[in-house]
Formats: structure tokens, sequence, C-alpha cells
């Protein structure tokens, strides 16, 4: 009797441990669980890095961030301050012995210092709007930001003076400008950015710009502290020359401004050179189309001799940083869906450093990530993988990559995520090579066939990569081959390739997506019968467009599109920027054009069960759009539902909390329709 006894403990131990080793696919509350890395800022000696660490907060539903520090070799990894408050924009002083940031509460935003040796930490300001741009004079005693200043607004009315105690309705809101109104924050107050300058021992600041400008671009000192670079728009029709700017220079006594170009389109971002003779900046010549690679710009001092350097490269190049000799700079750049660094020198030759940037969308597989570089030319990056978002790297001596955190060691290791897989098939249409990735379900058997799903990206003029994904991941953990591809008018395929879609979109991009799908029928990944479609904004337009062309789909989940371009186009908050870019002149100029490539044109057509989601505050694809989707197939009597998410703009998953719903709701609707 004891021993069965002891071989029953024995084997439901065993059973027990097995249990506890096994993993699980990706579970929709592991979300708030997950972290990432951002804004890693290296030490001018190159021996620490102080980065943003980010994570969810699961009572409050809200994304936050504190500053952490860690040697370049892994070790002493920890927080930087005591503090349990938003932390970010660390910056290290020219000699490595402070840390500047910015530090937020519930009061606002404010500067702040912290010493290396002791540790003490310091608020150095008293502000009236949230710092950005925080940049160290070289000589290490003042630092530059950027700082809003309201404007009143416009007076039209004089209302009469209320009786002492009455409780009337809030004021008019008033407005005259061509943007009054912005995606993610609402209305705009009246005001201008202009560019401060403060001790770094505290004090009050000092602003060095004037007028109706703004001026909240990144900021560059000259290596003798006189001057600071900057970008802005100061034309007199600034309104309306939106796609302009330009590189000026302001003195930090006299706050005498010089303008240094004179080109159509944006040159933004200035970086001064070691020796302060050349500025290198980014922009393009505005040719007036849907995408244009931004190119690598120098020119001296002056503002003389300029010229491009990057040329030999097809692709957009962003976040450039001089190396300390002065020979050549960083910058990063997107290749095939995946962000790079790369070193250029002054005479253009482009050298390659290291690949997977980025992690820091933790929703879908859009290209984002940043980095940092000592003087010895040690770099830190956010790395990440379709199986972990963005984590801390380092490479030395010009050796491979090394990561120094696993912020989801914790989490992921006890999860079996979908294999990330990519491919490339050809396009119908004319023949040009197509790339898109699928992920497996979890314990994927390939004897079995799978109900596919397609991810649309939003943009269009964006990119998915194989970067990590927890929404991907997630459709894939309910038993679903996802797929999601990068159709013509894609950017990190050329220039060309991104203005596919100038005066033709949706077009053949429609082609290119539903390519993917045979290519996946013909291979016997997915079952041609179990096919279903969703996408977000431009993936949202290429959904409704979809099942505006074909019945193949099973059902269908349209989040946040532009049905009608006549009506966004006048109602979004990007209302200007579309004429003659998307399509030739406005919309009442060209209203058979705007209508042609108004998915709600097709709707007549539609026959698939599609469920239409949209955040309650959306300001860029306007409620109205998702609306007009939705009634014209009630009004057809074509299965639907509409989903709105309240206090949601754009960025539907804004709170991870909408992040799960925005994939519950899909995924509910899409097993409705999954059926045998």
């Amino acid at each position: 009797m004891r021993k069965i006894v002891i071989f029953l403990s024995i084997l439901f131990s065993s059973h027990f441990l097995i249990a506890q080793n096994e993993k699980l696919p990706l579970q929709a509350l592991d979300v708030f669980d997950l972290e990432w890395v951002s804004d890693p800022q290296i030490s001018p000696d190159g021996t620490q890095v102080v980065y943003r660490r980010n994570g969810f907060d699961i009572m409050k539903d809200n994304s936050r961030g504190n500053l952490w520090i860690i040697n370049t070799d892994g070790l002493s990894h920890r927080k930087l301050t005591s503090r349990e408050v938003n932390e970010s924009q660390a910056s290290w002083s020219p000699n490595g012995d402070r840390i500047a940031f910015v530090s937020s509460t519930d009061e606002g935003s404010e500067l702040y210092m912290f010493w290396i040796n002791t540790g003490q930490i310091a608020k150095l300001s008293q502000l009236e709007k949230s710092p950005g741009n925080l940049t160290w004079s070289p000589d290490g005693k003042h630092l530059a930001f950027t700082m809003f200043i309201a404007e009143k607004a416009p007076v039209i009315a004089e209302m009469p003076t209320k009786p002492e105690g009455a409780k009337w309705a809030e004021p008019a809101r008033i407005t005259d400008r061509l943007k009054h109104e912005a995606d993610g924050s609402g209305y705009m107050k009246p005001g201008f950015a202009h560019i401060f300058i403060i001790p770094a021992e505290g004090g009050t600041p000092r602003q060095i710009t004037t007028g109706n400008y703004d001026h909240g671009s990144s900021l560059s000192f000259s290596p003798n502290g006189k001057d600071i670079y900057f970008s802005s728009n100061r034309f007199e029709d600034w309104e309306y020359r939106f796609r302009n700017s330009e590189v000026y220079k302001v003195n930090v006594d006299t706050k005498q401004i010089s303008e240094l170009t004179t080109q159509d389109g944006p040159d933004y971002a200035p970086k001064v050179s070691p020796d302060g003779k050349t500025i290198a900046f980014l922009g393009y010549l505005d040719k007036v189309q849907d995408y244009q690679n931004t190119v690598l710009h120098l020119i001296d001092s002056d503002g003389s001799n300029r010229r491009i350097i990057s040329s030999s490269l097809d692709e957009s190049i962003s976040d450039i940083t001089w190396d300390t000799s002065g020979k050549g700079l960083y910058f990063m750049y997107d290749i095939k869906g995946n962000t790079k660094i790369g070193y250029i020198t002054t005479s253009g030759t482009i050298t390659k450093l290291t690949d997977n940037v980025g992690g820091t969308t933790i929703g879908r597989p859009y290209t984002s990530g940043s980095y940092s570089v000592s003087q010895n030319g040690t770099l830190a990056y956010t790395q990440t993988r379709p199986e972990y978002p963005a984590e801390l790297a380092i490479i030395q001596n010009k050796k491979k990559p090394k990561l120094i955190t696993s912020l989801n060691e914790d989490v992921l290791a006890h999860r079996e995520l979908g294999k990330v897989e990519e491919l490339w098939y050809k396009s119908s249409f004319d023949g040009r090579d197509i790339q898109g990735w699928i992920v497996k379900p979890p314990f994927y058997d390939a004897t079995k066939k799978y109900p596919l799903l397609v991810e649309n990206h939003g943009g269009p003029i964006l990119n998915y990569g194989d970067r990590f994904t927890a929404e991907i991941q997630l459709y894939a953990a309910d038993g679903f081959v996802v797929f999601y591809p990068n159709p013509r008018g894609s950017t990190s395929y050329g220039e060309e390739f991104g203005n596919l879609l100038k005066n033709n979109y949706p077009g053949q991009d429609y082609n290119d997506v539903m390519d993917g799908v045979d290519y996946l029928v013909d291979k016997g990944i997915a079952d041609n019968d179990k096919l279903f479609v969703t996408g977000g904004s431009a993936g949202g337009i290429m959904t409704a467009w979809i099942i505006g062309k074909n019945n193949r789909f099973k059902a269908a989940v349209v989040v946040k599109p532009v049905m009608n371009w006549i009506s966004k186009t006048l109602v979004a908050d990007n209302y200007f920027g579309y004429a003659d870019t998307r399509y030739p002149g406005q919309p009442w100029e060209n209203f058979e054009t705007y209508w042609k490539f108004s998915p709600i044109s097709l709707v007549g057509n539609v026959k698939t069960p599609t469920m239409v989601m949209v955040g309650m505050n959306d300001l860029r694809t306007p409620t109205s759009e998702a609306k007009q989707l939705y009634h014209a197939l009630k009004l057809r009597k074509i299965e639907t539902v509409l989903v709105e998410i309240p206090d949601s703009y754009h960025n539907i998953a804004g709170k991870p909390s909408n992040l799960i719903s925005k994939v519950a709701h899909t995924l509910a609707w899409f097993k409705k329709f999954n059926k045998d």
C-alpha cells in the first residue's frame, strides 16, 4: 500500500512539474506585464547608459516610464531615482558628471538634475508648460529647451458680465488658425513654441526666440556655445506653407536669428559638427508627391555650400549624430521592413552597423526605436525581434551587438509565441516582388489547415516588419495564421515604390495584398474557406476596399477607416494637407477622383459580415467616417455591428485595456463566422 502511495505521489508530482513547465500562448492580460526600453542615452565615456523603462499600470490603465541606469557590461542595473513619477528626456552633461531630465506629475513637467557621484537630485525649474528638446551647452553651464507659450484667442464678441454666483455655459471656443486641432490632444490653444535657456544650476529661464512662429524643433549648440541651431517655418504665410521649414541659428546673447537654408520643403534636425564648421540636417526638395526620401545634407556654418551626401541610399534617413572626429555621422534607416543603424562619411560612403532596431510600438510591428553613441564610438540602441519588445543592446569595438537587458524574461520565458516567417511573392499586376510576414499559431501543426487573418498596416506610407507585436501574437494565439504584408506604397523599398500610390490610392496595393492571400492558399498554409481580414487607419481603408472588391472573406473588421475622401478631407485634423499629394486639387475641384477612390463608392458590392470600430474622439479619421460604413451596411441589411471606443483618439490602443478590447472584439467577431 505504501509503495502505491509513493508511486502515485511521484506520478502526480511529475505531472505537476510538467504542468508548471508547460508554456502557454500569449494571454490578453500579459499586455499589462510587458516592458520596453526607449530613448537610451550613453555616457560620454561609453561606460553607462540611462534609458526610459516603460510599462503599463493595470490599475490606472495607462503607460508609465521611469529612468534606469546600467553599465554597458550589463552590470549594476538600477533605477536612477527613488521617485515613482514619470521621467523622460535624460541627457548627459558634456563631461558625464550629471544627467538632466524631465519629470512629469499631475501638476506639470519640470527640469531636474541628477549628480552621478552623489546621487543627489534637484529641481531646476518652475515652468508654465512642459519642456522639450532638452540640450546641454558645450561647457555644461546651461541647458536649452523648447516650450509652448500661450497667446490670447481672437475675440469676436464681448459677453455681458454674468451675475455673481451665476453658472453659465463654458465660453465659446474661437479660432482663426488653419490647424486648430490635433488628434491625440484635441483643440489646440493659441500660442507658439519658443527656445529658452536656463543655468544648469537652476534659475529663471530666458526666452531667446520671439514672434508668431513655432520654434519647437531639436536644438544644437555651436562648439563655442554662442549660437543655437534649430529649424522653423518663419514665413509670413507659414500656415499655408506647412510642408516647409528652414534651418536657422539664433545668437544666445543678442537673440539675432539668421536663416541658413532656402529650399521649398522641410529642412530640419540640424546638427553642428565638432569643429563648428559644418551643419548636417535632414530634408528634401518638395516635389508635392505621396512619398519622398528624406536625405542628409551638409552646409557650411554660414549656410553656403549646400550638398547632399546620402544620394547612394534610396531610403529615408533619420536621427543623425556626428562622430567625435567630424568625419561622418551615424543615422537610422529602414530596409525591407527592418530598421538599421548606419554610418556615413562626409564624402557619402555608407556602412551598415546593425539591424533590428525598434520594438517601442508594442501593439503592431511598426518602425520605431532610437540610439545614442559615446565619444569612443560605443553604440547603445533599442533592439527588437519578433520574440521580444525593445531591449537595450550595446555595440563596442565593432563587435556583434550584445543585449544587456531582459525586461520581459519573467513573462515571455513562460509563453509560446507564434513563429514569424518572412515571405516574398510576385505581384500579379506588374511582377514586382512583394514582402510580407506570417505568424503561425503556437504549437503549429503543418498537417492542418488554419484560418487566415490578414492584418493591413496603416499609413499607407509606413511599414510593418519582423518586430515584436502584441496584437498579432494574440491573434495567432487564438488559432489564426496571421498575414501582414507591405504592399506598394510602403516605405523601406525605395522612393519609387513608396510613391506608387500617388493619385492612385487605393490602387494596386489591393492586388498586392490579395496576391499574398493567394500565395498562402496555394502553399497550403491557409484555408481558402476561412479567410478573415482587418486593419486600422489606412489598413481600415484597405479592408473596406477589399470587401468592396470581392466576397472571399468570411468576415471583416474595419478599424478607424476613411470611407469618403470628400468628407474626410474637409473634417479631419489634417484636412489641409491632402490636395495635390493624395489627389490633384481640392475635393470641390476634383469631385470625381476623390469619390472614385472612396471605399464608400463600393459599399453596394459588400456582402461580407463587417464589424466597424472607431475611437469616439478620433480626429484623424473622424467617427463619421466609420458611421458612414456602418449606416450603409445597416441600410443594405448586411450583418454588421459598430464598436465605439470611449475616450479614444485615432490611436485606439493608447490605453492597454483598449488594445486588449480591440483584439478581443475582433476575435469575437471572427469566431462567430469561423465555423466548419
